[in-house]
């Protein structure tokens, strides 16, 4: 099994939280969005992973040298092999997916890093593939599917008109991934682009279909978006929900408690020095953060961050911020200061 990771959108929805780090790489809950995605794919999938690739953009678009490094981790830690592309500019679902073509053999999962989500992966190799979709109000923003007796008829990309409501969450499943390679490629050879001039997977989708393959949906139970601040904050207070009810430890040991509480689920990083403060329920604090006379609940701290005399719920602060006032609801990016 391998899995492919697309994920060179920086995530222009989230600024100014991704001027500095893109969307993948922010911290929930002490663990970026890429890695908790690929955790998630590789605890329920119940196949031995043995490559992932990661898409990314340039460093001119954002992505820090680091970058690379840190993505070869997370796969070591999985026990996988990492293989990190550039995609040096941003052509389409199909286009990124197209830069990682020498993973595409065998059964492979495709997951773009825009989501989190909670989910049932039970392949069935009766079938060609699986592409996990959920009900949407506004499905004009999405790829989407139409159905007949449980099986995908149909891929739109961003429909003008309905035509369904099965949003494409941005997971799939492929029995023999070399056949999306050979759509993809014929793509991109004869210049075949879709929705928005882009080269978009649910036009290969498509041709897939016609030549006889059978794709059948994979419902999820939650499906987690990071696109801005307010769903982002939401995102964090799921994830921690989850972690808590798994009976997960989230508090560092080397957490220091000086006349403060920690109101659970939280989590609290490495070294975070807390004073005279209360925390919680629903916040994550990254490693090295001091807070001081506060009060911060349903809010997403990054690392390296000092906190005082503040009253916080429904908050994104970044890296190295220094905060101090009573300000109920802020969005703030690293290396701010409002003091």
């Amino acid at each position: 099994m391998r899995i492919i990771i697309p994920m060179a959108g920086i995530g222009s929805r989230l600024k100014p939280h991704t001027l500095t780090v893109p969307k993948p790489l922010t911290l929930i809950a002490g663990k970026s969005i890429v890695q908790q995605l690929v955790e998630e794919i590789v605890t329920v999938v119940g196949q031995k992973v043995t490559d992932i690739g990661f898409i990314i953009g340039p460093a001119s678009k954002g992505f820090p040298a680091n970058t690379e490094q840190k993505l070869i981790e997370i796969a070591e830690k999985l026990g996988a092999k990492a293989k990190v592309f550039i995609q040096e500019e941003a052509l389409g679902t199909a286009h990124a997916i197209h830069q990682a073509r020498t993973l595409l053999e065998g059964p492979c999962v495709v997951a773009f890093a825009d989501t989190l989500f909670k989910a049932d992966f039970t392949l069935n190799d009766t079938n060609d593939g699986v592409i996990w979709v959920k009900k949407v109000d506004n499905p004009k923003a999405f790829g989407v599917v139409k159905l007949k007796d449980g099986i995908i008829t149909d891929f739109v990309e961003k429909p003008k008109v309905f035509v369904s409501d099965l949003a494409i969450i941005g997971i799939y499943y492929f029995k023999e991934a070399e056949k999306l390679r050979f759509e993809i490629d014929n793509l991109m050879d004869n210049d075949i682009r879709g929705a928005g001039d882009e080269y978009q997977l649910t036009d290969a989708l498509e041709n897939l279909k016609q030549k006889g393959a059978q794709f059948v949906p994979g419902t999820v139970s939650d499906w987690m978006d990071n696109g801005n601040k307010e769903v982002t904050v939401e995102t964090n207070k799921k994830v921690l929900d989850y972690l808590h009810k798994d009976e997960q430890n989230l508090v560092s040991d080397s957490v220091v408690l000086e006349n403060s509480k920690i109101i659970p689920p939280c989590y609290i990083g490495k070294g975070v020095v807390l004073k005279n403060t209360t925390i919680g329920p629903f916040v994550s604090i990254g490693d090295k953060s001091i807070v001081t006379n506060s009060t911060i609940e349903n809010s997403l701290i990054q690392m390296n961050t000092t906190i005082s005399n503040a009253t916080l719920n429904n908050a994104m602060i970044g890296n190295n911020v220094e905060f101090d006032g009573n300000f109920t609801s802020v969005s703030l990016g690293d290396f701010s200061q409002l003091v």
